[in-house]
């Protein structure tokens, strides 16, 4: 019989994500057969991967990431249903990997919540027909009181998958204790009895400073304190956007390689109103010497080697929040290397078609920031595909060769409007200075990485520190951060 652990947290960004990778990752160290699951997720970070049939189909990065954490091919259905937040209170509603719509909150969970659930208890039976342990993760609060006749991640996961229920808190945001009372208190009596042991997260100190509370909250609540989490990143993908810089603050990301300010460079990334697929540029902040720095719209280039615009759930109204802030100016006489990602290439152009079709209000034609000479014309029909290209570098990436992998998520078809070079196929377009593509997941092929990389260093006039070869070692710091600090035999999990 399938065993079932739901992580679930007293709030969103408490370590979910890492805990449930830390776990698939170790158990499949032992040769466990295990399986990520996450019911219903809210993320514009998303990976194109194969439905049930075979077909193209988007997930949130988290569970992505899990999977290969856990050895498995991903599917959607470790997330069956995924919303995409595009602004005025609307999402994107994804099942199975199929974008069904935008809806308000409201008329999601009036008209469509049904079919989510129905979609959510398909997908984690299959995956439990095929897996020995399933590590399904909550959403947000588990005790949101208002949600729980309808909460999808965690509530009903509990209940559908006979899972048992291992509770974070994060002690770093002050309150730990009582949010964690609170929490255990606001449970439906049928999620609370599931509780298995609660966790501490993200402690920095000296872990013998919390004895007399947690025996106070134990003697409380009956719930056993099975871990203390020490503060630590291991380097897995961010899920959504509360790891980012709010909209008007900056940001940097890398830098904290032993490579002194004075050999480093700075690659400025706009920090779009509704910027998605920002784990795109993760594999560049971990590159020794390259110092990803997160701009305010109303920021500033000066500082800058070379800028990357990502993507964006929203690129007409992100476009013209842009104009509107002054930085596309500043982006249009920049004399850097420049590169957009899928959202961003839309940007460059010169200009964008049907823009209605994607924008919260109603807009025909919108003029592009004029870095390449493409335009994008926009259809109401999504494109997903997971793609290899090959690499004939130009502009911003001379030299790269061979071919790159990755995957692409988008509304808008963009065209040429006069020669251009497609250095990455026939989906994208380069100058000798700009570089616009549809491949999510560029920069973590190492060749073309690189090739940016020593652009941006020619530009800036400096030498490349060496650097050492790639090694994914995240997820197994993710895993021994689980085996070191959590009671695994409390947890049913022990070898």
């Amino acid at each position: 019989m399938t065993e079932t652990l739901l992580v679930a947290g007293t709030a969103s960004h408490v370590g979910k994500s890492t805990v449930a990778a830390g776990l698939c990752r170790l158990l499949a160290r032992r040769g466990v057969a295990v399986a990520p699951y996450k019911a219903q997720n809210m993320s514009n970070n998303a990976r194109v991967v194969a439905t049930p049939d075979g077909d193209p189909g988007e997930i949130g990065v988290s569970q992505y990431t899990q999977a290969r954490a856990a050895g498995v091919t991903p599917t959607t259905d470790v997330n069956p249903v995924l919303l995409k937040p595009r602004g005025d209170a609307e999402s994107q509603l994804v099942v199975q990997g199929e974008a069904v719509g935008h809806y308000e909150a409201g008329t999601y969970y009036e008209e469509h919540w049904e079919r989510a659930r129905d979609a959510a208890v398909e997908s984690y039976e299959r995956l439990a027909r095929e897996h020995d342990v399933v590590i399904a993760e909550g959403a947000g609060s588990i005790a949101e009181i208002n949600l729980h006749d309808r909460d999808l991640a965690n509530v009903e996961t509990a209940r559908f998958a006979d899972a048992d229920v291992l509770l974070l808190v994060d002690i770093e945001r002050g309150g730990a204790f009582a949010s964690l009372y609170g929490t255990l208190e606001l449970l439906p009596e049928s999620v609370r009895e599931r509780v298995v042991g609660a966790a501490i997260t993200k402690f920095r100190g000296d872990p013998a400073l919390l004895e007399a509370g947690i025996e106070e909250i134990e003697s409380r609540t009956g719930v056993p304190i099975v871990g203390v989490l020490p503060y630590d990143d291991p380097g897995l993908p961010a899920e959504d956007s509360v790891s980012l810089p709010a909209a008007g603050d900056t940001a940097v990301r890398g830098g904290d390689d032993g490579v002194p300010a004075t050999r480093s460079v700075t690659v400025a990334v706009p920090r779009l109103p509704h910027i998605s697929n920002f784990t795109d540029l993760e594999p560049l902040a971990a590159e020794p010497g390259v110092r990803v720095r997160y701009v305010p719209l109303d920021g500033s280039l000066a500082d800058a080697d070379a800028v990357v615009i990502p993507g964006t759930k929203n690129t007409v109204d992100d476009l013209l929040a842009l104009r509107e802030a002054g930085l596309d100016a500043a982006i249009e006489a920049f004399d850097g290397p420049i590169v957009g990602l899928c959202g961003g290439y839309q940007l460059l152009g010169e200009r964008v078609l049907n823009a209605g079709v994607e924008s919260t209000d109603d807009h025909d034609t919108v003029r592009g920031l004029g870095c390449l000479p493409v335009e994008t014309r926009f259809r109401a029909d999504k494109h997903l595909e997971r793609v290899t290209v090959p690499v004939d570098g130009a502009g911003p990436i001379a030299g790269a060769t061979g071919t790159a992998s990755g995957y692409e998520i988008h509304m808008g078809r963009t065209t040429p409007v006069e020669d251009v070079a497609h250095p990455l196929g026939d989906e994208s377009a380069a100058t000798d200075r700009v570089l616009g593509t549809y491949l999510h997941g560029l920069f973590e092929n190492r060749g073309v990485r690189r090739a940016f990389r020593d652009a941006v260093y020619d530009h800036a006039g400096r030498r490349p520190p060496e650097s050492a070869a790639p090694s994914d070692t995240a997820f197994d710091r993710a895993a021994d951060l689980v085996a070191d600090n959590l009671d695994l035999g409390r947890l049913g999990l022990a070898p």
